[in-house]
């Protein structure tokens, strides 16, 4: 269901609204490019700072604009039982092929309260859901073990996305996960040993600018040409971490969309742009990949 590459859209602004067209656009390049699917409405897409009609209409057009080509995993998760199920339901009617269910943030609840947290969610749909843990933001992380149980008890729990950094951590849920569950990598620098101990993919924010990399990456990985996959970690590696590192997702890539045209560099508080001298240093970044 989930394995190969899947980007994590950046949602595009211009002037305070949605812009269709530059979200169009984003889409069709990641068709071109050999993209397997797109995550619309993630972190990397802003969904903090989107009122709930903007993040339901940004899944309808991604829908829309996909029009069945690749597929469309919707981000609807929240720190909230309640919104999350909302969100969810609405997506499926929309059309989306799976949702991404972000481990709750702020609220810092029990592994027990995951468990029913995501159990109420898995239980209320039919889509497929990915868990994200992604401890960085939501300052827990879903345990190995409640990953373990809901994968056992709810059928539609299918996949994780794993962003807490440890190559160990997959290792550690290759062994206790059912067969067939997946690992995608969170992290594009990681995506190769992840894949080597066991992931499938990567959801990527990256291949917002590079979508023909990254594909080219994991598709060399899941065919065990590691050679190849070295090669193209080797060479982008350095392009990855600046977009990783130079200030908070995504922030950077949609600095970087800005630069290549791709888009406005418009974002909403309270994030703000990258100052003056971070987009000097991401402009070089991408003129040594040639990518300007």
């Amino acid at each position: 269901m989930f394995s190969g590459t899947y980007t994590a859209l950046i949602t595009p602004f211009r002037d305070g609204q949605l812009d269709l067209e530059a979200l169009k656009a984003l889409i069709d390049r990641q068709v071109d490019a050999g993209i397997d699917g797109i995550v619309p409405v993630g972190t990397t897409g802003e969904s903090p700072t989107l009122v709930h009609e903007e993040h339901l209409g940004v899944i309808g057009h991604a829908v829309e604009f996909n029009a069945g080509r690749m597929k469309v995993i919707a981000g609807t998760g929240a720190n909230s039982t309640a919104e999350a199920l909302i969100l969810t339901r609405e997506a499926e009617k929309l059309g989306v092929d799976g949702s991404l269910q972000v481990c709750p943030y702020y609220n810092k609840p029990s592994q027990e309260g995951l468990y029913q947290h995501f159990k109420t969610i898995a239980d209320a749909t039919s889509l497929p859901i990915m868990l994200y843990s992604i401890p960085g933001r939501s300052v827990i992380e879903i345990a190995v073990d409640t990953i373990a149980r809901l994968a056992n008890d709810c059928e539609n729990v299918v996949a994780v996305k794993e962003a807490g950094g440890s190559v160990d951590r997959v290792n550690q849920l290759v062994q206790a996960v059912p067969d067939g569950f997946e690992i995608v990598s969170g992290d594009d620098p990681l995506t190769l040993p992840f894949i080597a101990c066991g992931a499938v993919g990567v959801v990527s924010v990256a291949a917002n600018i590079i979508p023909d990399v990254m594909a080219r990456l994991v598709r060399a990985c899941r065919n065990n040409a590691f050679d190849e996959a070295l090669e193209i970690q080797k060479r982008y590696y350095p392009l990855l971490a600046t977009l990783m590192t130079l200030d908070t997702n995504p922030v950077p890539i949609k600095a970087a969309a800005a630069l290549l045209g791709h888009c406005s560099n418009e974002i909403r508080l309270p994030l703000v742009a990258l100052t003056t001298e971070k987009i000097k240093t991401l402009k070089n970044t991408l003129e040594e990949f040639d990518l300007m």
